[in-house]
């Protein structure tokens, strides 16, 4: 009990700061006074624990005034960001971890919204919206991660807001240069005595930072909870609905492949352009079903990514004798349909392309002459020798998905005093049946390279001008190129044990271990060749169809997580800590729906090693890491430029090896000027890799991984002061992502590439007014490649032609009202 009282005074100093900084009133934490609640078996000051974590307030958030949540999540030492990709699905890596998602797991409140970290062609940041009932999020980096959740090495914890005795609210509207307008809004109370709620959320819509001629964003998200205190525990009972679009950013061509050091800037704008367009807004897809029915579809980009989902929760926390019980429960069920252009092989010479199809359209039309490019809307002739000289394929992919997830969490601690300190004991039991349907249909597009690209028919003429058929119809190059289908049900437990033993005020170990078991049950639909019979077109020659048969999966992977962990506190303002870890993540529930999967546990040991301080305000946290991964299933599907289908698969999987540190830090050079900062310098590298298709493993040795930089990193100056009733906030910015490479043989590099950002916030009582603006000088910078050709052998030059570039200079305006 002591050890709780301990922690009491700064939890609710804690506390009250953030129901200040909610009532629009300026308050800030100190560094040893934040406590945080995600990886502990009890809520804990920041420098108390013995792994990384960071803990951001909603005012925090606020100065901070993130793009998306990925672009939030890059603030952290630790963690590198492609935010590019749009408002959501954009890629985080941990601490080199080679993955999109950095096996970062969301939650909220403790309890993810989906046990898998990922959904069908969705990831947490889809489901996991911030917004004004965001209390705080915290990031644990490491460290127990792999106890307090599944298949994770990180986790991204967000709380919610819920009812104090005091009323309070917020309502707050953004606007951008975007075409941004943002709504977002909160309320908070008091029922009776024992009864509190809060409700807000957001709507908003934004045509985006590329020019995709049609909306980006439009949609919103509305959460609710109501908590009743009881004389044992608090309840509460929590709603969320979000029905939402985002459109998807795909990477664009920004130099001639025949010439890369020619830009594609004339025709395709580096910060604005994007292969998205009005002419993908009514999009035929045509394919045979089971029984050999044609089943036609329009499909409509400005769709995007449509994401609804709705999710109930119920919590309880409370004390049975000397226990602390807590009990979390979450009903997840949803729907997915998903329109998106992907980018796939380079943009090639127009004369070259269209000679590739003469002698498939001679035997198919007979006496062609010549082939010609024409508009696919109106039937124009097109010359692309009077733009760029070339043309290039995308590819339409359209996907759905119904998917649930129902999970339960149920864990009790005890403290126990012994001759030789204290242990808090924690058990826990996490249980989950979840599952999904899944669809995907994709078509090859011929479009100009230009930006909003307009769709082209490659015609086949007699030597007399008559178009004798077409390689295309109404802009499709090949129908259905990839087909695929089918359903899993899963099911897992877990039971997990943690120990946190304080030898002493100064000493701290704490070791924990997690087994899991899965069960998944699931069918893919077999597909093959087929032509649609259409004389007229080379585009429905080769589609795929189903065939009505099934392949059934049945997979129960197993797999045991520990952790052991060491704090020493050498003074109030100096500690450390070491950890070693071990996590195993198995295979996603989506290898039961599909064709001949490849079915591969990875698993990792990580190893840290932290040292912090803290001086008043100031702090500074520098955390050594070592992560092996023995196996890394670092496999891949490819586009194949020949057939136009993803049926290249590069089964590629070995060792790798992440070597590096971080540093999180931030100096209060006086009491109004504040440096805030994040470093994190790595070496990450393949190892051992061996391949089953031919490709030399050997080269890859020692390579570093693919899209990782060696530095990244952030400085973050703040300025306050006050003009008569107004506080003043000054901030600025300045990012920083080193070279990377786009490929396993790292022969084409993306090049390093820095921003820099700037904000002012006026607070006049209840009322704040934030102006922030990014990439003030609009520097340019590449992510991603091309991945979907490029992750082998490159792009064919030293220097990226291809990827998706950072965005350009944009500003938003906030005003907010507290009460």
């Amino acid at each position: 009990m002591g050890a709780l009282a301990a922690l009491a005074v700064p939890a609710f100093a804690q506390v009250a700061a953030e129901e200040a900084g909610q009532a629009g009133q300026p308050a800030e934490a100190t560094d040893s006074q934040v406590v945080v609640v995600t990886g502990s078996a009890r809520p804990q000051r920041r420098f108390d624990v013995s792994y990384a974590v960071n803990s951001l307030s909603q005012s925090e958030v606020q100065k901070l005034a993130p793009l998306n949540m990925a672009d939030l999540l890059g603030k952290m030492p630790g963690i590198q960001v492609e935010a590019t990709g749009g408002e959501v699905q954009n890629v985080t890596r941990v601490r080199g971890i080679p993955t999109d998602d950095g096996y970062a797991l969301f939650q909220q409140d403790g309890l993810p919204l989906m046990t898998e970290i990922n959904g069908f062609f969705f990831r947490g940041d889809s489901m996991n919206r911030y917004d004004l009932m965001t209390k705080t999020i915290e990031v644990v980096r490491g460290g127990p991660a792999p106890i307090y959740a599944s298949q994770a090495a990180a986790i991204v914890n967000s709380t919610t807001v819920t009812g104090t005795e005091t009323t309070r609210g917020k309502a707050q509207v953004t606007v951008g240069t975007t075409g941004l307008k943002r709504l977002d809004a909160y309320q908070a109370g008091k029922i009776d005595d024992r009864t509190f709620y809060a409700i807000g959320g957001f709507i908003r819509e934004d045509d985006g930072h590329r020019d995709n001629g049609f909306p980006n964003d439009r949609g919103g998200q509305l959460r609710a909870n109501i908590k009743r205190v009881t004389d044992t525990g608090t309840w509460k009972l929590s709603a969320n609905f979000l029905n939402d679009h985002n459109v998807f950013y795909l990477p664009i061509p920004v130099a001639d492949p025949r010439n890369p050091g020619v830009s594609l800037d004339p025709y395709i704008d580096y910060f604005k352009g994007t292969m998205n367009s009005p002419s993908l807004r009514s999009v035929r897809q045509q394919y045979l079903d089971g029984t050999s029915t044609l089943q036609t579809s329009q499909r409509d980009l400005a769709n995007g990514r449509h994401l609804r989902f709705g999710n109930i929760g119920l919590q309880y926390d409370g004390e049975l004798g000397p226990w602390q019980v807590s009990a979390k429960a979450g009903f997840t069920k949803g729907k997915l349909d998903f329109d998106a252009f992907y980018s796939t092989s380079n943009p090639a010479d127009a004369g070259t392309f269209a000679n590739g199809f003469l002698a498939a359209a001679r035997t198919a039309f007979g006496a062609v002459d010549r082939l010609g490019y024409a508009f696919s809307a109106t039937g124009q002739a097109y010359d692309p020798a009077t733009a760029s000289g070339l043309v290039m394929q995308g590819q339409y992919r359209a996907l759905k998905s119904d998917f649930h997830s129902n999970q339960v969490d149920l864990n009790v601690t005890r403290n126990f005093q012994t001759g030789l300190g204290s242990h808090d004991l924690k058990v826990g039991f996490y249980g989950s049946t979840y599952g999904a349907t899944s669809q995907s249909v994709y078509n090859d597009m011929l479009i100009e390279v230009q930006g909003q690209p307009r769709t082209l028919d490659l015609l086949a003429y007699s030597a007399s001008g008559t178009v004798l058929g077409s390689v295309t119809d109404n802009g499709v190059l090949r129908y259905t190129t990839t087909l695929n289908g089918g359903e899993v049900d899963a099911r897992m437990a877990a039971l997990y044990l943690n120990d946190t033993w304080e030898i002493s005020d100064r000493l701290r170990l704490d070791a924990g271990v997690r087994t899991e078991r899965y069960n998944y049950d699931g069918y893919a639909l077999l597909t093959k060749a087929a032509n649609l019979g259409n004389a007229a077109t080379l585009a429905d020659n080769t589609t795929r169809a189903f065939t009505g048969e099934r392949q059934e999966h049945v997979y129960k992977p197993h797999t045991t997580n520990w952790t052991v962990g060491a704090n020493y506190d050498f003074s109030t303002r100096f500690g450390g800590y070491l950890r070693a870890s071990h996590l195993e993540v198995p295979p996603t529930m989506q290898v039961a729906a599909s064709v001949d999967p490849l079915v591969l546990t990875t698993k990792a040991n990580q190893y840290e090693a932290g040292f912090k301080t803290t001086f008043g305000r100031s702090y500074l946290y520098i955390t050594g890491f070592y992560t092996q991964f023995d196996p890394l299933n670092a496999s891949f599907v490819a586009f194949n430029p020949v057939t136009g289908r993803n049926d290249q698969t590069v089964p590629f999987f070995g060792k790798a090896v992440i070597r590096g540190a971080e540093a999180d830090g931030a100096w209060y050079v006086t009491d109004r000027f504040v440096v805030n900062a994040s470093l994190t310098i790595q070496e990450p590298e393949y190892r051992n890799f061996v391949s089953a298709t031919g490709a030399d493993p050997s080269q890859v040795v020692g390579n570093r991984i693919v899209r990782e930089p060696k530095v990244f990193g952030n400085v973050r100056p703040g300025y306050s002061f006050r003009v008569g009733d107004n506080a003043i906030d000054v901030t600025g910015s300045y990012a920083y992502t080193g070279k990377r490479f786009v490929d396993l043989f790292n022969a084409t590099a993306l090049p390093s590439y820095h921003s820099v950002g700037a904000g002012i916030t006026v607070t006049r009582g209840d009322w704040q007014f934030q102006l922030t603006g990014d990439n003030l000088t609009n520097e340019k910078g590449l992510t991603e490649g091309n991945p979907r050709t490029d992750t082998l052998a490159g792009q064919g030059s030293n220097v990226a032609i291809y990827g998706r570039p950072v965005f350009g200079r944009s500003a938003r305006f906030m005003v907010s009202k507290a009460w």
